[in-house]
C-alpha cells in the first residue's frame, strides 16, 4: 500500500510518527506541494493533505480528479480557510457557532464611524499562518488596529465572556482528543497546552465535535470551543488537519484512518 503525504514538512511530529507506524508494511511518500510539478505514474492509494497553501490545494484537486482519495478533500480544506463560509455552514447545520459578520476591509469599517457598545473579536476572514485575531474593546482600539491592517478583510464576532481557556478538541475519524490552551486573546497570550481527556468534557461535547466533522465533511480536524457558561459550548473556529501534537494515540488513529480510506480492510496498525 502506498500512502502519500502532501506537506512541505514530513518531519512534523504527527506525520513522522504515523509514517513510522506504516513503514513496516507500506510505502510512505512525502510530496512537497511547493516543489512538485505533478505526480508521475499512478497515484498513491491515499493522500494525507497536511498543507493549506494554494499549491497544496491545487495538487490535491489534481489527484482527486485522477481518482485518488485525499484526507481531507481539497474542497473541505479550502472551506475551513474562509471564516465567512465556515460560519454560514456551521449555523445552517445548527451548530452552536459564534455569530459572525463580514467586513470588507478593516480601514473602511473603522472609517464608517461604527460604535462598539461591547467588546468584539476581529479575525482575518481568510485563515492563514500569522493572520489577525484580536479583541477590540472600543472605537479607539478599532482605529489603531485598522492602521496596522488597513486592507485586511475581516470577520467580527461578539466577545463571549469565558474562563480565558480554549478547549482544543481534535478528531481523527471518530476518535476525539482534547487539551486546554490559554486563549490568544488573554493578556498573557498563549501558553503551553494543558492535558485534558475527552471523558472529562461536558456532556455532549465529543458528539458535537463529531457532528461538526460531519457537517464540514472532514476526517482529520480541530474544533475550538469555549465554555460560554454552565458547560454551554460555543464553537469559535474549525481547522482542517491541525497539528494534534503530543496526543497519545493520535498517530495510531491517523495510520488506521489512512489505511481505511485506502481500502485496506479494517485499517488496524501495530506499534513499531
Amino acid at each position: 500500500m502506498r500512502i502519500g503525504l502532501i506537506t512541505p514538512e514530513p518531519g512534523h511530529p504527527l506525520l513522522a510518527a504515523t509514517a513510522a507506524l506504516l513503514a513496516p508494511g507500506h510505502v510512505v511518500e512525502a510530496l512537497d506541494p511547493g516543489a512538485a510539478g505533478g505526480v508521475p505514474g499512478p497515484p498513491a492509494d491515499v493522500y494525507l493533505l497536511k498543507s493549506r497553501t494554494p499549491q497544496a490545494l491545487e495538487l490535491a484537486r489534481r489527484l482527486e480528479r485522477r481518482g485518488a482519495p485525499v484526507v481531507n478533500t481539497a474542497a473541505a480544506t479550502a472551506l475551513c480557510q474562509d471564516r465567512t463560509a465556515m460560519a454560514e455552514l456551521a449555523l445552517r447545520a445548527g451548530l452552536p457557532f459564534a455569530a459572525t459578520r463580514t467586513v470588507g476591509s478593516l480601514s473602511a469599517w473603522a472609517a464608517s464611524g461604527v460604535a462598539l457598545p461591547s467588546p468584539v473579536v476581529v479575525k482575518s476572514r481568510y485563515s492563514r499562518r500569522g493572520d489577525l485575531v484580536a479583541r477590540v474593546d472600543d472605537t479607539a482600539e478599532l482605529r489603531e488596529l485598522a492602521a496596522r491592517w488597513p486592507r485586511e478583510p475581516v470577520v467580527v464576532q461578539d466577545f463571549a465572556p469565558n474562563s480565558g481557556w480554549d478547549h482544543k478538541l481534535w478528531a481523527i475519524g471518530e476518535q476525539v482528543f482534547a487539551a486546554l490552551r490559554r486563549s490568544e486573546l488573554s493578556p498573557g497570550g498563549r501558553g503551553p497546552d494543558r492535558p485534558a481527556h475527552p471523558a472529562g468534557l461536558p456532556a455532549g461535547w465529543a458528539d458535537l465535535v463529531r457532528a461538526t466533522g460531519a457537517a464540514f465533511a472532514l476526517d482529520v480536524y480541530g474544533v475550538d470551543i469555549i465554555d460560554a457558561g454552565g458547560g454551554r459550548p460555543l464553537i469559535v473556529d474549525v481547522n482542517a488537519f491541525p497539528g494534534i501534537r503530543g496526543q497519545s494515540g493520535a498517530p495510531e488513529a491517523l495510520a488506521a484512518l489512512a489505511l481505511r480510506r485506502a481500502g485496506h480492510g479494517s485499517g488496524s496498525v501495530a506499534a513499531p
